[in-house]
């Protein structure tokens, strides 16, 4: 890290303190203007460090360009069949499912073949079931979904609280905390709802990743008898406390003493935090940029489009979640993967889930498929569509989940043959 970014690093240190003796005095407005990037950011899988690019362009010229990615970008508009799962608590569960529809393969098979998966001769009926990410939504997976339209059935689901899903009713009537154990079980609700018979394959990212651990760890049958492969992306079965976000320790240790407990003030005002974000996008979009992705050249619409999710997510969802994360430790259920094909894939330069955490997974299963990718980050879904989608598919060809030589074209062109090529 840079001598000026250390800085920087120090200077938002020293503001979340600030604005959490702001937030003891009630003195909202001024804490809020700090404390929602400060806190909202570093709380999202972010932290501080990456702003001076953005003040050498003039804020205007900044909003427009924000504007023409909005409009210009495609990424986010896929929509399949739209249903709702009910968790235990009775939070709505938004999921959407994309059918295989043999008339519409038909027609892109005159497409261009990117590349082909050898199956099965004749396609298992398998559902493959995406989970996403914190402070994300199911449209994380667009460059996955569009691939795989037509060759495959689908479930898109958002996390509770998250996309089009509910807010959590624990949440809001017990104020209790979310826990990764509730998340298995809200998958669970889903896959009852949307999938509710035949071989089914999980796919995790990040909190994603986890949640499959937790379904795995509560629902051992369910996955012996039903679940033909596992793909973890960017995720860890534990130990999250030690990750330092690229940080100082010093400044990683600051930052986790203030921020359980701003969080949780911050939560309680969340209209107010909404306010300040808003008022500083430019730092925010910024320190999102950092933290999701690390190569140079990374499309500035799937950038924005990135930024976008995560600034729907609102601080008081933000403070809900966090303290799950330090909680996480299903490295025993693992074990419930043992005899399945698994894909396990990280970016080197992840920040949020560094790559060590999906080695340790690999370590544990063995057999598993580990997939490093040098030149990414923490979205590396987004960062690198086409690798994570070849991965992916030859993990489905693997567990029988595809058609005979089936071609999957990482921008949703599908097409199928019936000899290879």
């Amino acid at each position: 890290m840079s001598e000026s970014s250390g800085e920087a690093v120090a200077a938002a240190v020293a503001s979340a303190t600030e604005a959490a003796g702001e937030v003891a005095a009630g003195g909202w407005r001024r804490a809020t203007g700090i404390a929602g990037v400060a806190i909202g950011v570093v709380a999202a899988g972010a932290a501080a460090g990456v702003a001076i690019e953005r003040l050498t362009v003039g804020r205007g010229m900044r909003q427009k360009a924000r504007l023409a990615l909005d409009s210009a970008g495609p990424y986010g508009g896929l929509r399949g069949t739209p249903g709702t799962a009910y968790a235990e608590d009775g939070t709505e569960l938004y999921y959407e499912v994309d059918d295989l529809d043999p008339e519409a393969d038909a027609e892109v098979h005159r497409a261009p073949r990117r590349r082909r998966l050898f199956g099965r001769r004749a396609p298992a009926p398998v559902t493959v079931v995406f989970s996403h990410g914190y402070c994300l939504n199911q449209d994380s997976w667009h460059f996955q979904r569009a691939a795989l339209r037509g060759v495959v059935r689908t479930v898109h689901w958002d996390q509770r609280s998250h996309g089009r899903s509910g807010r959590g009713v624990a949440q809001t009537r017990d104020g209790r905390p979310v826990s990764i154990e509730e998340l298995g079980r809200d998958l669970k609700a889903v896959i009852d709802a949307a999938a509710p018979e035949g071989p089914i394959v999980l796919v995790g990212h990040s909190m994603g990743g986890m949640t499959v651990m937790a379904l795995a760890d509560a629902f051992p049958d369910l996955i012996d008898e039903r679940v033909v492969g596992v793909a973890l992306v960017g995720t860890s079965s534990g130990r999250l406390g030690e990750v330092n976000f690229g940080l100082p320790v010093a400044g990683v240790n600051a930052v986790r003493r203030v921020l359980p407990g701003v969080l949780r003030a911050l939560g309680q005002r969340a209209e107010l935090v909404e306010k300040g974000r808003r008022a500083t996008a430019d730092l925010f979009a910024g320190i999102i940029k950092r933290y999701s992705f690390a190569s140079r050249d990374v499309d500035p619409a799937v950038a924005r489009f990135a930024e976008r999710m995560i600034e729907s997510t609102p601080i008081d969802v933000v403070a809900e979640y966090y303290p799950a994360f330090n909680d996480h430790d299903k490295t025993e259920a693992l074990a419930r993967f043992t005899d399945l094909p698994v894909l396990v894939l990280a970016g080197v330069r992840d920040l949020v889930t560094p790559s060590e955490h999906s080695e340790a997974i690999a370590d544990l299963l063995p057999d598993a498929e580990l997939v490093l990718v040098p030149d990414a980050g923490h979205l590396v879904m987004l960062e690198h569509p086409e690798l994570v989608t070849d991965r992916l598919a030859d993990l489905l060809a693997r567990a029988g989940a595809v058609p005979a030589a089936a071609t999957v074209d990482g921008y949703g062109s599908t097409s199928s043959s019936a000899g290879p090529g």
